[in-house]
Order: C-alpha cells, then structure tokens, then sequence
C-alpha cells in the first residue's frame, strides 16, 4: 500500500504520479489496489539497485493505463500488445503525458514474446488481464518470468473465480453461477466472454511454479462491481469511502475469494538477495 512517508521524489527524476494510475474517480476504484502495491516494489527495487530509472515490460499492456504512469516515474516502459488500436493510443497518450522518449509499443504477445523483445532484459513485468487468454497458463508466466533480471518482480493480475460465481448468482443467474464453480476454467457458459479464471492458490502456484516467491497477493474489486453505482456517484464522501474499503479488505484472504480480479507480486530469489 501507500506510504505517506515516502521520501520526496528524486530531483533528477520526473515528480511521481499521484498514487492511482487512472485520474477517473470509477476507474481509479478498479486500479487503486494494484497501482499502490506495484508503485512500492518499483521503489524497492529502484532503493536495491541504486538505478532511479528501471527497464519495465508491460504485456498487454494496450492503451498504456499502466505503463504511463510508470513513465513518469522516470522509468523506461515496453509495451506488448497484439493490437495496433491499443499501441497507437498508447503512443497518443504517452506524447500527451510527455513521456514519449520512455514509452515504446512494439506488436506482439505473450506466446512470442522473446520475438519482439529481450530474454532477461527487465527489471520489472506487468502481466495484468492476459493470463485469462493464453491458452496454457502455465507457459504464459513461465514466458514473463524469463523476461526478468535476476533481481526481478512480476505484477500479474488476472480475473478470479469467485468474484464471477457471486456476481452471476447476485444477478439471479444461479446455473451461471454453480456452472463457474464447476468448471475447471471457471466459465460460466458459451456466452462468456473470458476463457479462464483463478483462485488464488492456482496463481500463486503457477508463479512458484515459474521459480518466483510470492511477495503478496491481493483482491481487486472486491465490493467495487457489487455496489450500485447510482450511491457511488450521488452519495457524499461514498467513492472515497468505498476506495478505503477496499484497500482495507485487499490483502484479507479472507476476501481473495469473492474479488473480480486477483493480483499477485512476485519476486525472483535474487531480488530477495538484493
């Protein structure tokens, strides 16, 4: 989370973003989790290097809602993304952010990573909403965590079972729902649009699996896609309230279970070392 006792930032470096990675008060509700906890392994690893500016791969990373603000921390961001849409509004919104010269957006995806950019090349991959896609999970953190230094952290964030089994039975969609249950890719019928969901035992074994230590594993969304919007947006101190609340329950495992999405930080042995 946030440290309201972080140091200033450096003067050699851009001043940082504030600590939400989308300005948009809703949007900032679905991002505000993981842009904390990956902003602070970011300073860790600038403190363990003694490097203020960091090589980030962002796979995935479409229009750049992540890897912008990572820019202006004073950090070198590569984007893969399969679509030429998302890259050329990543490139617009990098020129607007002026943070061009340390945006690039190559076209590629987790399969052939190594085709587009360096095996062991980055101090730090972000793998948010991609491993619901590839066809074998496994192969695709194995991918992103050889694209690591050896000194390394990942940023995977990916949609979790439970919080899809209770929004279809909330709906009153109950076969939706115990279908999702019962499915080993989490589905919840033919017209469900995302291939695969985890619990966040199986991510955090396929982060292990891939050779990294779990550093943390947080729900995202955890109340936010529940609650009605209409009281977000006419009630008083309520998107604030909500956004604290689910900072709150965030690392509770308790909570993991019935997030929308799960998000899990891990770091390379040597990171550990460093």
């Amino acid at each position: 989370m946030s440290d309201p006792m972080r140091p200033p930032a450096s003067p050699h470096r851009p001043e940082a973003t504030p600590l939400r990675s989308d300005s948009r008060p809703r949007a900032a509700l679905r991002t505000a989790v993981v842009w904390d906890v990956l902003q602070d392994a970011l300073d860790r690893r600038v403190k363990a290097t003694g490097r203020e500016s960091l090589d980030v791969l962002d796979t995935g990373g479409g229009s750049g809602n992540f890897a912008v603000p990572v820019a202006r921390l004073g950090h070198r961001v590569t984007v893969v993304d399969p679509s030429p849409n998302a890259l050329f509004a990543l490139e617009r919104r990098a020129a607007e952010a002026g943070v061009a010269d340390r945006v690039q957006g190559v076209q590629g995806d987790a399969h052939g990573l190594f085709d587009v950019v360096e095996r062991g090349g980055y101090d730090a991959v972000l793998c948010h909403g991609v491993l619901e896609y590839v066809d074998d999970p496994a192969e695709g953190v194995r991918n992103v965590v050889a694209a690591l230094r050896p000194d390394g952290v990942l940023s995977l964030l990916a949609a979790g079972l439970g919080g899809a089994v209770l929004a279809r039975a909330l709906a009153g969609h109950f076969k939706e729902a115990r279908q999702a249950l019962t499915d080993p890719a989490g589905r919840w019928g033919e017209g469900d649009p995302v291939p695969h969901r985890f619990t966040a035992g199986q991510l955090t074994d396929l982060v292990e699996g891939a050779g990294l230590r779990v550093g943390a594993v947080h729900g995202v969304r955890v109340f936010a896609d529940l609650v009605p919007g209409v009281l977000v947006d006419t009630e008083p101190g309520a998107l604030e309230a909500l956004l604290k609340l689910e900072e709150a329950a965030a690392e509770l495992p308790a909570f993991h279970s019935v997030a929308t999405q799960l998000h899990v930080l891990g770091e390379t042995r040597g990171a550990d070392e460093a």
